[in-house]
């Protein structure tokens, strides 16, 4: 299944992969006009149309003894897509535990568990009121399946210049982080630096015995 969602992100397949981002967008901009129910309906009844008239051609091509008994998809029915006891166990562990994490971090973040994450966290909301204000989520979907099917061919094509810019950043953040730092302790010298040298003590007189003359 992973390999397969791979092929199609990267484009391996032009005419699998044409096809189901496709029908992705154009499904996804009818949820603007119609609803979910309608849409998938239509989607299924387009399918059904196309498979079921290759189906009848066959099928008469048979008739005609033109086609020894041939299927148009058989491949895809002999496909096995069930799931073994094993399979469905991790799958259902690999699901409660992600639901497991969310639930740990959000109580984390919300009850103040830690305060620079929290912060962050509420920024974040912040910001997300208004792109809720602009956008909706399902605009924010379609943006997400135009950049899941688009930014790995990209990263692939343009690997060596993505990687230099990458780079390039973070050195500039690490010399604004520098900068930062020296500053801060050119404003707030070190307390090592402000506390007092103790002074040597010193060394105890030695006592020389007189000697007996």
């Amino acid at each position: 299944m992973a390999t397969k969602l791979v092929d199609l992100v990267y484009w391996r397949s032009i005419r699998c992969t044409g096809v189901v981002f496709t029908g992705l967008v154009i499904g996804l901009a009818s949820l603007f006009q119609l609803s979910a129910i309608t849409v998938i309906s239509h989607i299924c009844l387009g399918i059904m149309s196309i498979t079921f008239t290759l189906r009848l051609y066959y099928k008469l091509l048979e008739l005609m003894r033109w086609n020894p008994g041939y299927h148009p998809f058989q491949s895809h029915l002999d496909e096995d897509s069930s799931l073994t006891d094993k399979d469905t166990v991790m799958l259902v562990e690999e699901v409660v535990l992600l639901i497991a994490f969310a639930v740990t971090e959000l109580k984390r973040l919300i009850f103040i568990a830690s305060m620079f994450d929290s912060i962050k966290f509420v920024l974040l909301l912040y910001l997300l009121t208004y792109v809720g204000v602009e956008t909706n989520g399902l605009t924010l979907v379609i943006a997400g399946v135009i950049a899941v099917f688009s930014l790995p061919l990209i990263y692939k094509k343009q690997q060596v210049r993505i990687r230099k810019i990458v780079r390039a950043m973070k050195n500039f953040m690490k010399k604004i982080k520098n900068i930062c730092i020296s500053l801060r302790d050119k404003v707030r010298p070190s307390a090592a630096a402000a506390a007092p040298t103790p002074k040597p003590a010193a060394p105890p007189a030695v006592k020389q015995k007189a000697k007996s003359k």
